[in-house]
């Protein structure tokens, strides 16, 4: 997401060609704005409401019946079906209603504009069943929007309902090789403001006649505009309200605008605004647009039977992602790693004696007998490893009380029989966190070096064998077997295979039962993944689990 703050579109005074724009925009899936690119158009004069283009617009398509968008919330026009209905009207009947707008703004009214908002404040303060129909000549104009009004549409003609204004409209050169999905008209006679979308296409937006002021965000940030569920109907439009951000609700969405992209469209300009890019346009009065719809070459070469594959592939992709950011936000809050060289001992206490006693008394012979040479004597520890060590051993006494735990299960032996003793001491000091911060041993581990915590568990599973069991098989937490589950990694990439093979089976021969450790530490890291699963669910499609 850091990376979406340098996306910014390209603009062009001199427009590319097909190969130029298949090759070095689209193929990115950048925005481009591109200057005065349809001046040429019959449209950018004839269709001019300032150069009589009402008057052309109305002679052109008569009686046409049109289906505009009728809002209550205007000049905010949601895509949320709750929020809006289509409605049939004749499309003399707009531009009746944009030429007395324009009429009374050319005489200057100022208190026009808010003549019409105080009128839109009292409708929507009515009730329901008070509210005036468009049926009944009622509706105040600024409600309605001529929203995706087909001039062309590939998959079904029969909706086409501006196809006479074809001829006043031409393909940029530059598309002249895409397969156009659609072609459709946006006119405004008041200010409208669209919520906040994106396409499921490449979208050309041609600017005929007015201004458009557009919010671009890139898909990544898609978390942070917090899209509706994708099983409802509007699932390409946000959640937030534009006129009145409610931040605690949408604590994400604090700090969007950092990762957008404003652009100012004059009449004549277009803008390619690539598929999956959240956008929100501000229209002037009068704005008159056209757009031109297409899929783009990644969506037409995706084959039917691999869909099923590419969601996992993808949510996968987006779980390790989310998994990565949650310990990267934690480096943020001030759990970097220190390097080796400035570790220092904060603290020159031995490890309580004790704790070291406790554990001497249930060290596991068999261990010396292996004959392994990797042993570490505590007073051969370096200050840094000796600290952590000291830690992580008082941290695990401090949770688990031995004594109090064998007491618990003996007087819990007749109601939970079907528990092994294990389960039961699990189920009692258990934690299920995720968060790094909240973890101190899962933080102490994400701070050392790996070849030090390797001298640590070494000296662990040496010295304190029934306290590393403790802390593997009763407070690993989710975050902390991730953690220690990634060091593992890194350790495994700095060790020869034969001190790999010799490492672990130290580090699992201090457990009774080494497959109920490697259980607890891969059904942690599962739980870790299954909460950045949810998480993504959330973020990216709007479902909670």
């Amino acid at each position: 997401m850091e990376e979406s703050r340098e996306i910014r579109s390209f603009e062009f005074d001199q427009f590319p060609s097909a190969t130029e724009f298949a090759s070095q925009i689209e193929s990115n899936n950048l925005p481009a704005v591109f200057k005065g690119i349809i001046k040429n158009w019959k449209a950018f004069s004839k269709w001019n409401p300032t150069e009589g283009g009402l008057d052309y617009l109305q002679e052109q398509l008569g009686s046409s019946i049109v289906e505009a968008m009728l809002s209550r919330t205007a000049p905010v026009f949601y895509g949320d079906l709750r929020s809006h209905e289509r409605v049939p009207i004749p499309f003399s009947t707009f531009i009746g209603f944009c030429k007395q707008h324009k009429h009374k703004m050319d005489d200057g009214h100022d208190d026009y504009v808010e003549s019409e908002r105080h009128q839109q404040t009292e409708s929507e303060s009515e009730s329901e069943t008070e509210r005036p129909s468009l049926l009944s000549g009622d509706a105040l104009p600024q409600q309605l929007y001529l929203a995706q009004v087909p001039i062309m549409n590939a998959e079904n003609e029969e909706r086409v309902q501006l196809e006479a204004l074809n001829d006043d409209i031409q393909t940029p050169a530059f598309l002249e090789t895409k397969i156009i999905a659609s072609i459709n008209l946006w006119m405004n006679n008041a200010e409208a403001k669209s919520s906040t979308h994106y396409d499921p296409h490449h979208n050309l937006l041609c600017i005929v006649a007015g201004r458009k002021q557009v919010i671009l965000w890139p898909p990544s940030v898609s978390p942070m505009l917090y899209p509706l569920p994708i099983y409802g109907e509007a699932s390409n439009h946000s959640a937030i309200a534009l006129e009145n951000p409610d931040f605690s609700v949408y604590p994400r969405a604090e700090n969007s605008i950092e990762y957008s992209q404003k652009v100012i469209l004059h009449a004549g300009d277009a803008l390619f605004i690539p598929e999956g890019w959240f956008h929100q346009i501000d229209s002037d009065n009068l704005t008159v647009a056209v757009n031109f719809w297409w899929r783009s070459n990644i969506m037409s070469s995706l084959s039917e039977h691999m869909d099923s594959y590419y969601l996992r592939r993808i949510l996968r992709r987006l779980t390790d992602r989310e998994m990565n950011q949650v310990l990267d936000k934690a480096s943020y809050a001030g759990t970097e790693r220190p390097k080796k060289h400035i570790c220092e001992l904060h603290n020159n206490k031995e490890p309580d004696q004790s704790d070291h006693g406790l554990d001497q008394s249930c060290k596991r012979q068999d261990l010396k007998e292996k004959g392994l040479q990797q042993k570490i004597l505590l007073h051969e520890l370096g200050p840094y490893p000796l600290q952590a060590l000291h830690e992580i051993v008082s941290l695990v006494h401090d949770h688990v009380n031995v004594a109090d735990l064998s007491q618990h299960m003996q007087s819990t032996s007749t109601t939970n029989s079907e528990l092994t003793v294990k389960d039961q001491c699990r189920n009692i000091v258990a934690t299920r966190l995720f968060r790094l911060e909240d973890d101190p041993i899962a933080k102490i581990l994400w701070t050392l070096e790996p070849c030090i915590l390797q001298d640590v568990f070494l000296s662990m599973a040496h010295n304190f064998p029934r306290t590393l069991e403790a802390l593997i098989l009763h407070l690993l937490s989710p975050v902390g077997a991730e953690v220690l589950t990634r060091k593992f990694d890194e350790m495994d990439q700095q060790a020869s295979e034969e001190d790999r093979n010799k490492f672990y089976q130290v580090f699992y021969g201090a457990f009774d039962d080494q497959f109920a450790a490697m259980n607890a530490i891969l059904n942690g890291k599962e739980s870790f993944a299954l909460q950045a699963f949810k998480n993504v669910l959330d973020k990216f499609l709007g479902v909670k689990l």
